[in-house]
Formats: C-alpha cells, sequence, structure tokens
C-alpha cells in the first residue's frame, strides 16, 4: 500500500500540470453534466414493511387521482376576544379567504369550515379550512405559496388572527449554502493559526472545495434529487479538508527532516496517504451501512455522501501532490523556507528535532508525557466522565417533532397552538384509518362496525363516518386522538388500534391499516430503533476488521469501537439533557421540549463514526508507525502527538465550528443536529481519542502492538506506516545532495 501510494505521489508531482489539468476537465465536465441534467423528481418518504406505507399505497391503488402525498394546508381563524368566528363580518372574511384560495394555481381543494362538521370549535371562536393541492409540497410554485400567504393576510386585515400550518409550509426550511460558508471561513482562520502559511492554509480548502464540487455535481448529475446532497456536502467538505490538513502536515515534516519536495511529497502520501485511504473507507462503511435501514430516502442519502467521500481520497492522493509541486516551499513555515536546501540541516535534523522537543516541548507533547506517567488515573477519571455525562441518555425517547418544536415566532407554531387551544391537543395528530372491505358480505356494515370499535376506544374523542371509494370496496375514516402526536400516550393508542384489527377481520373479514402523519411518525421512530442494532454490528464489525488489518491488533481496533460507542452515548446524554430536559434550552433557543428525532441514532451514529474513526487512524498510525521503526511503547505514544495531535485538533475544531454553525437554526431538527454532532466530535477527539486512547496504549505497551500468531498469517501487510519506505524501499532523495532547483511557478 505504502509504495503503491508512494508512487502515486510522485507521478503527480512530476505531472503536476496534467493531474491540474485532468481534475479541472473532470470538475467541468460534471459541472457540465449537472446543468444539462433534467430536474430531478424529489424522493418521495416510502418505508417498505410498514403498516403506513401499506395504507399509502392501498389509498393510491383504490382512490386514484387523489395523491395521497400530494401537499396540504391549514388555515386557522381566530376571532377577537369576545367575539365568534361565526358572526356575520368575521364570516365573510373566512370565505372570502377560502374562496380567493381555492382559485389559485395549483390547488385541488379548498374546503369551507361553515361546510364541514367539526371544523368550528364549540367555544366558537376558532375555526378551519384545509386545503389540498395536486402536487407535494417540494413542487409548489412561488406563485402558489404566495397567494396562500397572501389570501391569509386579508384575513388579518379583516380583523381576524389568521395562522397556516401543514407540508405546503415545509419547504420554507432550507439549510441554504450559508452554514458552509461560515463552516469554510472558520476552517479557513484554524488552518492559518495551524500551519502560519496561506498557502498550507490555502490547499485543503481548494481541494475540498473540488471534492465537493465534483461530488455534488455527479450526483445531481446521474439523476438523484437535491436531497440527496446535504448529507454529501457537509460530509465531503469535513474528510476533504482533515484528509489534506494530514497530508499537507506529514509533507512539512518530511522536509524538515531533510527531503527534497518530490519526496517529501511521495513519502507524505506513502504513509499519511496510506491512513486517509482506510479512514476514508471507515467513513464509506459507515455511510453505505445506512441502506440496513431499508428507508430509501436515507439509502440514498447514504450512498450520495459515500460517493463524494471517495471522491475527496481521490482528491486527496492525486491533486494535492499536484498542487504541492506548485507550492512547494510556499506550504512551509516561515522560519524554514530560507533553510530548505541546507545540507547540514539534513543531517541533524533528527537530533534537532529530539533537542527542540526537549526543550520547548509542545502542548501535545507535555500531555502524552502526563498521560503515560499516569494511565490508570486518566483512564479512569476519561470513562467516569463520559459515563456522568451519559446518564441522561437513559432517559431516550424517540419521535418525530412536528410543529410543537417550531419556534413561537412561525406561523406554523401558532396555527399549532390555536388548533390545540380550540379543539383539543389530538386534533393536531388525526389518524387515518382505512378500512379495506372487499372480501367483506356487507361491506357498509363492516365498515360502521369500525367506525363503532374506533370510537369505542379509549383515548379517541371523535370519529369521522366512513368516506367511500367509487368501488365502495374502501372506506376511509378520521380517529382524533385525546393527546398530542408527539405523546407517549398517542404513540399507545396506535399500538392499541392496530392490535384490535385481526378482530374486526375475523367477524366481517375487513382488513383495518392506521395511517397519516402521527402513525408514519411512529413507524419511522419503530423502524429505525429496529434497525440501530444490526447496522451498529455492521458498522462496527467491518470497521475492526479493516482496523485489524491497518493497526496488525486486535486490541487496538476493540479499544477504537469501545471509546466510539462512550462518545456516542455521551453526545445523546447531552441531546437528552437539552431537548427532553430542558437544561440549557433557553441559551440554545430551545423553545419546546419533547422526544429526540428518531433519525438522530442512526445519523449520528454513522457521521460520527466515520469521523471518529478518521481521529483514531490518523493518532495511531503515526504511533505504529515510531514503534514499528523501533521505538519503545511510551515513546511511540509521545512520537505520535508530537506529530498529529495539533492536526487531529486542528480537524476537530474545525468540525465542531461547522456542527456548531447549525445550532442556530430555527429548525427543531436541525438544532439538534448541530448540538448532538457537536458534542459527539468534541467527546471524540479530545476525550475519548486524545485521553483515553493514550492511557490505554500506555497500558497494555507492546501488546497493543501485535497479532495471535495463529491470526498473524492470515492478515494481509498493506505496510500503513510506510516500513519499506524506511528500509530499502524507493529510493529516498535528501537534500543532503545540492540544494533543489525551485522550478515552479510560486518562488518564495
Amino acid at each position: 500500500m505504502a509504495t503503491f501510494l508512494y508512487r502515486l505521489g510522485r507521478f503527480s508531482f512530476r505531472r503536476r500540470r496534467l493531474v491540474a489539468l485532468l481534475w479541472v476537465a473532470v470538475l467541468a465536465a460534471c459541472a457540465f453534466a449537472a446543468a444539462k441534467a433534467p430536474t430531478a423528481a424529489e424522493d418521495g418518504f416510502s418505508m417498505p414493511g410498514t403498516e403506513s406505507q401499506q395504507a399509502f399505497d392501498l389509498l393510491d391503488e383504490r382512490f386514484p387521482g387523489q395523491n395521497s402525498n400530494g401537499a396540504d394546508a391549514r388555515i386557522v381563524f381566530v376571532a377577537p376576544e369576545g367575539q365568534k368566528v361565526t358572526a356575520g363580518a368575521n364570516r365573510a372574511a373566512v370565505e372570502k379567504v377560502v374562496t380567493d384560495i381555492a382559485g389559485g394555481p395549483q390547488v385541488k381543494g379548498a374546503l369551507n369550515p361553515f361546510d364541514m362538521a367539526g371544523a368550528v370549535s364549540k367555544d366558537g371562536r376558532t375555526a378551519y379550512s384545509t386545503i389540498s393541492y395536486d402536487v407535494q409540497s417540494i413542487d409548489l410554485t412561488d406563485a402558489t405559496t404566495k397567494a396562500l400567504e397572501d389570501a391569509a393576510e386579508d384575513g388579518r386585515r379583516a380583523g381576524l388572527t389568521v395562522e397556516l400550518g401543514g407540508s405546503a409550509l415545509q419547504a420554507d426550511a432550507e439549510l441554504g449554502g450559508t452554514t458552509e460558508l461560515v463552516g469554510v471561513a472558520v476552517a479557513a482562520i484554524v488552518l492559518l493559526i495551524t500551519f502560519g502559511s496561506l498557502a498550507a492554509a490555502g490547499l485543503p480548502l481548494l481541494t475540498a472545495i473540488v471534492g465537493v464540487g465534483v461530488g455534488v455535481a455527479s450526483i445531481i448529475a446521474v439523476g438523484m434529487s437535491t436531497t440527496t446532497t446535504t448529507l454529501a456536502m457537509m460530509l465531503g467538505l469535513a474528510v476533504g479538508i482533515d484528509y489534506a490538513l494530514f497530508i499537507v502536515s506529514r509533507y512539512r515534516t518530511e522536509r524538515a527532516e531533510g527531503y527534497d519536495a518530490e519526496e517529501a511529497v511521495a513519502r507524505a502520501v506513502g504513509t499519511a496517504g496510506s491512513a486517509v485511504v482506510f479512514a476514508g473507507l471507515t467513513v464509506v462503511i459507515a455511510l453505505a451501512g445506512l441502506s440496513v435501514v431499508d428507508i430509501p430516502v436515507l439509502t440514498k442519502m447514504g450512498l450520495a455522501a459515500a460517493s463524494t467521500v471517495v471522491v475527496a481520497v481521490l482528491v486527496a492522493m492525486t491533486l494535492l501532490p499536484a498542487l504541492l509541486g506548485f507550492f512547494r516551499r510556499a506550504v512551509l513555515p516561515r522560519g524554514s523556507r530560507r533553510a530548505s536546501g541546507s545540507g547540514r540541516r539534513a543531517r541533524n535534523s533528527r537530533a534537532a528535532d529530539t533537542d527542540a522537543d526537549a526543550a520547548e516541548p509542545s502542548l501535545g507533547t507535555r500531555w502524552a508525557r502526563f498521560v503515560i506517567r499516569r494511565p490508570l488515573m486518566v483512564l479512569v477519571l476519561g470513562v467516569l466522565g463520559l459515563g456522568l455525562v451519559s446518564v441522561p441518555a437513559l432517559d431516550l425517547r424517540l419521535g418525530m417533532p412536528g410543529d410543537e418544536s417550531q419556534p413561537t415566532s412561525s406561523t406554523k407554531r401558532r396555527a399549532y397552538d390555536a388548533l390545540a387551544d380550540g379543539f383539543g391537543p389530538g386534533f393536531n395528530g388525526p389518524l387515518t384509518v382505512v378500512v379495506d372491505v372487499k372480501a367483506s358480505a356487507d361491506r357498509k356494515a363492516a365498515a360502521a362496525r369500525a367506525e363503532k370499535e374506533l370510537a369505542g376506544t379509549d383515548g379517541i374523542v371523535a370519529v369521522t363516518p366512513p368516506a367511500f371509494n367509487e368501488a365502495g370496496d374502501t372506506a376511509v375514516l378520521t380517529a382524533v386522538p385525546a393527546t398530542g402526536p408527539s405523546s407517549s400516550a398517542t404513540t399507545d393508542l396506535v399500538r392499541t388500534i392496530r392490535d384490535e384489527a385481526p378482530g374486526l377481520k375475523s367477524q366481517t373479514g375487513a382488513t383495518m391499516l392506521v395511517t397519516g402523519t402521527t402513525a408514519v411518525n411512529i413507524d419511522v421512530s419503530q423502524k429505525l430503533s429496529d434497525a440501530l442494532v444490526p447496522y451498529l454490528t455492521l458498522v462496527v464489525g467491518l470497521a475492526f476488521l479493516l482496523l485489524m488489518v491497518v493497526f496488525r491488533s486486535l486490541l487496538v481496533p476493540l479499544k477504537a469501537a469501545l471509546g466510539f460507542l462512550l462518545s456516542v452515548a455521551a453526545a445523546f446524554g447531552v441531546i437528552v439533557a437539552v431537548f427532553q430536559w430542558g437544561w440549557l434550552a433557553d441559551a440554545l433557543g430551545v423553545e419546546q421540549t419533547g422526544p429526540v428525532m428518531s433519525m438522530m441514532p442512526i445519523f449520528l451514529i454513522g457521521v460520527v463514526f466515520g469521523l471518529a474513526m478518521d481521529y483514531e487512524v490518523f493518532l495511531v498510525t503515526r504511533m505504529r508507525e515510531a514503534y514499528v521503526h523501533g521505538e519503545r511503547p511510551g515513546q511511540a505514544i509521545v512520537t505520535g502527538f508530537r506529530h498529529s495531535a495539533r492536526v487531529v485538533a486542528a480537524a476537530a475544531v474545525i468540525m465542531i465550528a461547522v456542527f456548531a454553525g447549525f445550532i442556530g437554526m430555527s429548525e427543531s431538527m436541525i438544532k439538534m443536529m448541530g448540538v448532538g454532532l457537536a458534542a459527539a466530535v468534541f467527546f471524540d477527539a479530545f476525550v475519548v481519542r486524545m485521553t483515553i486512547v493514550p492511557a490505554v496504549l500506555a497500558l497494555l505497551g507492546d501488546r497493543a502492538w501485535g497479532l495471535p500468531r495463529w491470526l498473524e498469517r492470515f492478515v494481509p501487510r498493506v505496510d500503513v506506516e510506510g516500513e519499506r519506505l524506511g528500509r530499502g524501499g524507493p529510493a529516498a532523495v535528501r537534500t543532503d545532495a545540492p540544494a533543489e532547483t525551485e522550478t515552479g511557478p510560486v518562488r518564495v
């Protein structure tokens, strides 16, 4: 592995103009293909194997043209204090709003609340109208949403309180590009502080942007929807910066060792590049493993992001060495540029390095020495600390937050609250019950029996009469729970109704299915919970095998996996404390506590596992390299920290800053992702990888770096540490010889 990458790095350096032009051509071709590709339809949210999806499929089959997945809007009217919405002027204003919307574009139907049963509250002060559209929310035009908002504004001018809810407004929440720009700006500052060179700071950013551009453009060109690009863009930028950061840092180290630019690039790609390849593979495994969940949207997002990570690895292995050929001295520290060709410095570089480290050890070196002097104490404190932070995770409740989690400044949240006040909390989460009476002897009687059983179920406050399709073989009923959509009592209610369905079928031959937004969210939570253990087993198991090959050890990958579980548990502890218990909720702008988003466990595990293994590979391969080259276990830990701790810390700070940027978003789910990812990266990078890992390795000593004899012959040797490069591998060129001639276009 190291020898192959060494040659690839040298080739890219020597043919730098050709390599750079090829990547420019690839980027241009992908951008052109993406621009010419037809707009892809947004992925419909489907969950094969769930009752909710089965009911949706039945509705599409038995009610053709109804488009059960079409967008909808709900307009809530509230009369002023002391008045009723049914009063003459107020009623006229409501009817005018509904009429104006009904004539708007893409509207399939607009129901007058005064013609609907139960659409006016008992106190007569609140009413609502339901608007249905021919298309999904993502396909609504600006003219359609503007017509909705303008009509609502007309109602407000008439003296009513008018608020809007429903899926038609979901397109309002967009990530946009602001967060990515903030992340790039923070990354630039951290890189500049880390390297002290504009060129060294700029190259990781440039290569990361090229990789993201190629990856995202390719995703769009092959017809994937834009929703699949969000995770790809975020992770592509993250790992692209990390990988280039690691290789540039290693290049600077090799130049300080006395190698000329070409040899330093080749050795950096052969050693640090090997770690990058295996780190990238762990990320790909974590992302591709999302297919285990069997939710098509998650599968596509995972595969799209994995492909972008592959592009980031290829860019780091080829384009970055080529660019280092153009900026061979500009990326070096200012003080070493003038002396880069000194033969005397080359001959004495190792001794000087050692003396400098002894005289003025870096913070990473001092920390590593502290840990190996007191490994047991550090290990116990680290594990206990993460364990304490993880305690709230024992109270983890999963769900799909709805409009109740929106900020109170949003019209969707105000509409939710108005409906809850006027009609009860369960009105915001009605259950759609589909009754297939095709096999029933008396279809109307079977549907009536279903209505009666629903009305008699504890927790149901209202049931609409069955509405049949034209063929008369399917009926739809709406059941209103007494509790809100995110309440655990509502979840129990859905399970109770489903448990009663077999009894109805045995008596009447009718099949009863429960769906609707509330039931869908419950099914999503259950499916994701069921997939968590298989996903963890697959991802951690494959990564364990991969790391066993990388480190030729059983204990190192075992320690890596256990450390990852600690950091994820601590991150979930933070999420529960903030979003369920309300700790620091005001400071973080969390206006409504409730269940944790169901996708958070899978999402957090996938993303953090990939990044955690990056830090593990970057830090520990440098330790193993020192050990393989003859250093004692304790000194190898110090050497690994001296060369890699600063890089790992910089990468972690960049990631924390990028993810923390999401905390300021108004959407509760995005805010939760920001808090969870930032906390997980902090715990994993600074507590697990830079505290617990060296403590464990210090306690294990030589045992950490070996395999059982019976296993040794089965594990392939990939030479990630570049052992062959240091002893009779490709010829190394040092600057003991006459100084190199700078031929690149950039001279410093």
